[in-house]
């Protein structure tokens, strides 16, 4: 099996050395996912005499003042530790072109407000460190560090894929979440467009739908948010962790700056859009004391809803949060962990229903208390917009049916060149493809 290098050096020669911080990215390793077999590490042989890896050492300079003078030098050696070394560049985003065989995701956590989700893309540009879906990437042979953030995938037929699947018969609708495992309005939309696509969609079929995003593109589709918010069909959620613009630089680098988000609940609500706000992730001593702050600010700009959760650290992001830490605060990280671990029953993640989104114990209690006394003063949460199931209309089947698996009708929908399909995915899709082919030409009934 071939052997992939998941791993940065260390700063120093030190093993318990702390990571460095990348500039423009969350993650600051590409740790190793759950199902790798190998893993490749660097380590100090002992050839260099600085206890340095020996390709990180070089000898005394030429012009080095005390070997100009003629002056005997007793093995002196001069640590070269170029920046590129200590914290590689950070990687630079990469896209793929996939075809989705189906869009609609399914589940029936108790605890999750919708069952069933739509997401455009894999991965997610905003890097930030704590996200939940960072395991994801894993079921791609992909690191949930940095990959996650850097290597990413574009369903390109997104939109053919789900309208086939609204298409079918007997779909009863229920609110579609879009972006509850990436952000759909992540910088790689503005290219893309397959956010956009699925609001049309959406609109055509009245359809109703959620979205939770960081992000303030979204105020770019303003036009189908406002004609969707018309008829009861949408409620968008903006996540703000922080009002901080440094801290929100470190926790989450690429999504938009707080005081963007702000501006972009404004613009929601100023258009008829109703608006909530997520105070997600409360992470103690990084974040926490800013919830009221939050909630007032939310309001003012016009957010009727609001609600929390604490952080998750579910499979790797356990190994990539406490990583960040050692990076970027390493004065508390044992105090955040131990906080941590006083809401997840002494683990550092609990997956059960019913307490992993809000945590156990005295700390969890407190949350709730002063987020339910913030949200009753502001006047949040007095009442519930219940979206509309009834005015959803079937979508024609053989709309864009021709062009849902060829490269040509993903390029002329998302506008994005696709990448080739290789021969085994070509093999998997050709029979689906001949078959939608043929409805398109009335050749063959969908109940064939």
């Amino acid at each position: 099996m071939a052997r992939t290098d998941h791993s940065f050096p260390a700063g120093s020669g030190s093993p318990a050395a702390a990571p460095a911080a990348l500039r423009g990215r969350g993650a600051v390793t590409n740790v190793r996912h759950r199902f790798q077999r190998d893993d490749r590490v660097q380590v100090d042989d002992g050839w260099s005499s600085s206890g340095l890896p020996a390709d990180f050492v070089d000898s005394v300079p030429d012009n080095f003042p005390e070997a100009a003078s003629g002056e005997q030098t007793a093995a002196r050696v001069i640590p070269i530790l170029p920046d590129a070394r200590i914290a590689p560049a950070a990687p630079k985003t990469t896209v793929t072109a996939e075809e989705a065989r189906k869009m609609l995701s399914r589940n029936d956590s108790p605890d999750i407000p919708f069952d069933v989700a739509v997401n455009p893309y894999r991965g997610c540009e905003h890097g930030c460190v704590y996200c939940y879906a960072r395991p994801t990437h894993s079921y791609l042979g992909l690191s949930p560090g940095l990959d996650f953030e850097t290597r990413l995938v574009a369903k390109a037929n997104a939109v053919q894929a789900l309208r086939a699947e609204l298409a079918r018969p007997g779909y009863k609708p229920s609110p579609i979440n879009i972006g509850s495992a990436t952000d759909a309005y992540q910088p790689i939309e503005r290219e893309w467009r397959l956010t956009r696509g699925l609001l049309e969609l959406m609109l055509e079929t009245r359809h109703p739908l959620t979205i939770v995003t960081k992000n303030a593109l979204v105020a770019r589709d303003l036009d189908l948010l406002a004609a969707l918010a018309e008829q009861k069909l949408v409620v968008v959620y903006m996540s703000i962790t922080t009002l901080d613009a440094g801290m929100a630089r470190t926790l989450e680098p690429r999504a938009a700056a707080p005081w963007r988000r702000l501006e972009t609940v404004r613009s929601l609500t100023d258009v008829g859009v109703p608006v909530g706000v997520l105070v997600a992730p409360i992470i103690p001593f990084i974040n926490d004391e800013s919830m009221e702050h939050i909630l007032q600010e939310s309001k003012a700009a016009g957010a009727h809803y609001a609600s929390y959760t604490v952080l998750r650290l579910p499979w790797e992001v356990k190994t990539l949060f406490e990583d960040w830490l050692n990076a970027h605060f390493p004065d508390r990280a044992q105090r955040v962990l131990h906080r941590i671990e006083d809401l997840r029953n002494g683990r550092r993640n609990d997956p059960n229903f019913g307490s992993r989104m809000r945590g156990t114990g005295v700390w969890a209690d407190l949350l709730r208390q002063r987020f339910t006394i913030a949200t009753r003063k502001l006047g949040l949460n007095r009442h519930r917009l219940a979206l509309d199931c009834d005015r959803f209309l079937p979508p024609a089947a053989s709309v864009g049916a021709a062009d849902f698996l060829s490269p040509v009708g993903a390029q002329a929908s998302s506008g994005v060149p696709f990448s080739a399909v290789s021969p085994a995915a070509g093999a998997v899709h050709g029979r689906a493809a001949r078959q939608l082919q043929a409805m398109a030409a009335g050749q063959l009934s969908l109940f064939d």
